[in-house]
Parts: structure tokens; sequence; C-alpha cells
């Protein structure tokens, strides 16, 4: 058994040393699912206890209500050039297991491709450009599982397969794991998850064409050669609380703090060694019925015309109506780094849960 820990971590750490480190590599999996989370501001490592429980923290996936749920998303970034989609599914086991399987794709589609554009000749042909699109997919498979000799504690993981395309020109395979845990008691939330927890590897392979080398070598682009691109480990940590005000009103507080290694960022708290980005989040709800929500992330220094350095913010707002306790539907008024040309955009969700019927033994 320590023979096969030793020949995975020497595996490991053999394609770790010839692997090139992107420090926003994968970075379509840190745009945040579903308009509760978004409207929230992300803060839902703690909170988390649905079909998206897989992208937030893998262990919330024990505290679903639902014996099954579905979950659907589709947003639109960029004035619509980008699609954002995602679907998820879990299925609870038993009391203390739940498993999942989540789609997430980010894509900008009929792209123009005028490497072809002048012939042999010189001519320009209009009917050589082509159309491609460039997408990042995400397949994620899931696990969690509650303790009941340890009351409130739940643990989950994620295996995903990471497949990039830039149409048939290059693509990628990739390969990662992710931990997470969660503790729940009177009320008092707290949620870890360690994103990429061994590094995820995406092997990058090229099919370029002779025509398209010469206009790279033409135009004094560098031709790009098969490569392997890391993901470093993210620990995303949370905390919560839940409480009620009488007469069906609750509401959420939540704070949660995305702790990266690969250098200095512009976050609120940076270093050489860690950059630590805060965000927060609240939601009132009645009855369990509708939901009002709130959060405060993407805190930044900028420097402006004048020279001095001032923090901006982003706010965002959301609501969530629950119909029957079977559908939800999410909505959240939201903005993807601020850098769209729609200042801010508007994201909707759908969930769905189902129980089977009762019967004897069967999860209520």
């Amino acid at each position: 058994m320590k023979k096969s820990i030793a020949t995975i971590f020497l595996f490991f750490t053999s394609v770790a040393l010839f692997a090139q480190t992107g420090k926003y590599s994968n970075e379509f999996l840190s745009l945040g699912l579903g308009a509760r989370g978004l409207a929230m501001s992300n803060t839902m490592c703690a909170i988390t206890d649905d079909v998206t429980s897989a992208y937030w923290n893998p262990a919330g996936l024990s505290r679903m209500s639902k014996k099954y749920q579905l979950s659907l998303m589709h947003a639109e970034y960029f004035a619509g050039i980008a699609k954002y989609d995602y679907a998820g599914i879990a299925f609870k086991i038993d009391k203390k297991s739940t498993v999942a399987f989540s789609y997430i794709r980010f894509g900008v589609d009929n792209i123009m491709n005028t490497t072809e554009l002048i012939d042999n000749q010189g001519n320009i042909d209009y009917d050589r450009i082509s159309l491609f699109s460039a997408a990042d997919n995400a397949f994620m498979l899931s696990y969690a599982h509650n303790f009941e000799k340890i009351e409130g504690l739940s643990l989950g993981g994620n295996v995903k397969i990471i497949r990039r395309t830039i149409g048939d020109f290059a693509g990628s395979w990739g390969f990662g794991l992710d931990f997470g845990l969660q503790y729940n008691r009177k009320g008092w939330q707290a949620g870890a998850m360690l994103r990429d927890a061994t590094s995820t590897f995406n092997a990058w392979s090229y099919n370029l064409t002779p025509e398209m080398i010469a206009t790279f070598e033409a135009t004094g682009n560098e031709i790009p050669s098969n490569n392997l691109e890391l993901t470093l480990p993210k620990l995303l940590l949370g905390g919560a609380k839940y409480v009620k005000f009488g007469k069906g009103f609750d509401a959420t507080f939540a704070l949660d703090l995305d702790c990266t290694f690969d250098g200095k960022r512009n976050t609120l708290i940076r270093s050489n060694f860690i950059s630590i980005d805060p965000h927060f989040g609240m939601e009132f709800g009645f009855k369990n019925i509708i939901a009002l929500r709130a959060g405060v992330g993407n805190l930044q220094q900028e420097v402006d015309f004048d020279g001095k350095t001032k923090t901006t913010l982003q706010i965002n707002l959301g609501l969530g109506i629950n119909i029957k306790n079977i559908v939800t539907i999410d909505y959240a008024f939201t903005d993807i780094g601020n850098v769209s040309i729609a200042l801010y955009s508007h994201v909707f969700s759908l969930k769905v849960g189902l129980d089977t019927f009762k019967k004897k033994g069967s999860i209520k």
C-alpha cells in the first residue's frame, strides 16, 4: 500500500515538473454556477445543499432534501458572444450517500477562420472562410457521504474530466480531483473545498496545416507545440450562520475566502505565497417559498487617472421562487468580471426535485 501511494505521488510530481503552470488555467470553472450562487457572490462553500453542490462543494450533496434533483442553467456573456451552460443531476442512494453527474460548457461559436482567405495566387476568396468554435467542457462525477456518528459532518469529492477545443486546430484533455467537507451545528455552518487537489493536467495537442504554419511564420506569430498545462490547487473556505425570525422568516449570512497559491493576484489580501479573495452573501427567505439574495464580491484595488489607489467592489442581487417544493426558479442580476458590454447580466437557473413514492425505508 505504501509503495502504491509513493508511486502515485512520484507520478504527479514528475508530471508537474514538465508542465507549464497557468495562473488562469481552466478559469471557466471559477465563474460560478446557478443563479442562487451568483446572486450571493459565490458564497456557497458552507451553505450549498442541492445538486449544484457538485460544483460549489461536493460534501453539500449529502444535505439534499430530495432523492432526485435536476438543475439547468443557460447564460450569455459579452453581448451574447459567449454561451455558458450547465446541466446536473443528483441521486440520493440512502441517508448516507449521494452521487451526482454534472456537465459545464463555456464556449464561443461561429468564429470565422480567415487563415486561408488568400489563395496561392494572392487573391482574396471569401468562400475560403470557415467557421469554428472555441469551447471549454467539464464532466464531473461526484460522491458525498454523511457521517451519522459525527452529527453534521459530511465529506465529498469530484472526479472531473476537462475537454477544451479550438476548432480542429487544437485540443486538450485534462483530469483532476476535488475534495470538500462541511460541518453544520445549531445554525452554524462551515465548509472547505480543495479544488484541483492533485493539480489538474491538460495535455494540449495541435493540428496545424502547412498553410496555417506558413501564415503564422509570415505574420511573426509563434507556432505552438504540444505541451502540458497545469492548474494548481485552490483552497475555498466558507462560514455561515442560519437564523429564524419566527412566523416563517429566516436568513443566512455567509462569508467565503478563495485562497490561491500561484503568485500574487489583484485581490484584497495578497502576497507572493498566497492571495485571498473574500466575498460576502446573504439570503432572506419566507416559508421556503420566496427568497431575496444579495452579495458583495470582486473586491480589487484599482489605480485611477490621478494615480490614486481605490478599492472597488461588485454588488449582485437575486430572487428565488419555490413552487410546491418541487420546482425552484432562481434569478441573478450579476456581472462577469465587470468587462461585458452591458454592465450587468440577467441569469436564470432551474432546479427540479423529486421524491420516490413513500415506502418503508425510503428517503423522505
